[in-house]
């Protein structure tokens, strides 16, 4: 079953897209709602929506981002893009140790999610602009200290994801060591629809990985091609991952981070030692295909430039040692003073 949001008419509705027809689903539930439900749920409601409704033309609808996420959790799952990436943005080879204890992740920002067909406002002032083809799991039903199998029970569908990167921010703000911000949270992608877990199983593997073919063009020009299946991680041990010590809820989005061989420009980059393809630019167009998704094509734009902020407060660190001192002098007076006080009474 692939769901979807969508604008008919001028009204937003949710449905369910089957044989190039839009069945919206009953008493306005929206895709987060359906998902809520549970895999086996929803696949009920499917089939009660196509029997009960005609549908609508899909090219007569506008699809939206399929859904409003709960939280966005962006791993990174390619060894191979660990690797070029790395040698582009901070200049150094290999893929860190650390890499291979856990499927590391970062939130990003659930409040700029795009859909398909949207323009996406890059920062006015980033000029390595790049794009990152990457799949994304929902889960339909949440949990703590999940194990792998009953994360598995979590997987409610797929989607496609495409998680913008204003490289030039990026790098600048990874030197402070708390993973990236600004550089990625003005725009991710989602889209065209949300594909069930059902619909995905022919594609798996002996080893529980999705063997789906991902291709990334710009302007129609094909810039890089990968298997979902050379993921280090499953989604299911992504998902478990995530519930440790924590919890993860229906609604959640897990990216598989982005995909080997061209999976973004900055890999490419990393790899031939300069801007090759070069960044994007406005106007450009980059369409993501993932074999039993579907494509999400976005154009590229700018936002507005934002107002400056002030220049930091730089202190002195031997006064700020001195007003340190200070203040523990201070605070041991008052002590000293509240004991005095107590001792007369």
């Amino acid at each position: 079953m692939r769901i979807a949001t969508y604008l008919h008419d001028g009204v937003q509705r949710a449905g369910l897209v089957a044989d190039d027809l839009v069945h919206p689903f009953a008493d306005g539930l929206d895709a987060r709602a359906v998902v809520a439900l549970g895999l086996d749920a929803a696949l009920a409601l499917g089939a009660e929506t196509i029997a009960r409704t005609s549908g609508v033309p899909l090219a007569d609808v506008r699809l939206l981002a399929p859904l409003a996420p709960a939280s966005v959790r962006d791993f990174v799952a390619f060894e191979e893009h660990v690797e070029g990436v790395r040698r582009s943005i901070d200049g150094t080879g290999g893929v860190p140790e650390a890499w291979y204890d856990a499927p590391t992740f970062y939130f990003t920002n659930p409040h700029t999610i795009l859909g398909p067909g949207d323009d996406v406002p890059f920062p006015a002032d980033s000029v390595a602009r790049d794009f990152e083809l990457e799949v994304a799991v929902v889960v339909g039903a949440g949990g703590r200290n999940l194990s792998v199998d009953e994360a598995r029970d979590a997987v409610f569908g797929y989607t496609v994801l495409n998680d913008w990167s204003a490289r030039d921010l990026q790098s600048r703000e990874m030197k402070v060591n708390l993973g990236p911000a600004k550089g990625k949270d003005f725009s991710t992608t989602l889209g065209p629809w949300i594909v069930t877990a059902d619909e995905l199983e022919p594609y798996r593997d002996a080893e529980g990985f999705l063997d789906l073919a991902c291709t990334a063009s710009v302007n129609g020009e094909v810039v890089g091609r990968d298997l979902l299946s050379n993921m280090g991680w499953t989604f299911e041990a992504m998902i478990a991952y995530a519930s440790r010590s924590s919890r993860v809820v229906a609604g959640d989005v897990l990216g598989s981070g982005t995909v080997g061989n061209g999976g973004c420009l900055a890999e490419l980059w990393g790899r031939r030692g300069q801007q090759d393809p070069p960044p994007l630019r406005n106007g450009d167009e980059v369409t993501l295909t993932v074999e039993g998704i579907g494509t999400l094509t976005n154009r590229v734009a700018s936002a507005e430039p934002a107002p400056r902020l002030p220049p930091v407060r730089r202190r002195d660190s031997a006064a700020a040692r001195r007003d340190a001192a200070a203040l523990r002098e201070a605070g041991a007076r008052t002590e000293a003073a509240a004991r005095r006080e107590a001792g007369a009474r």
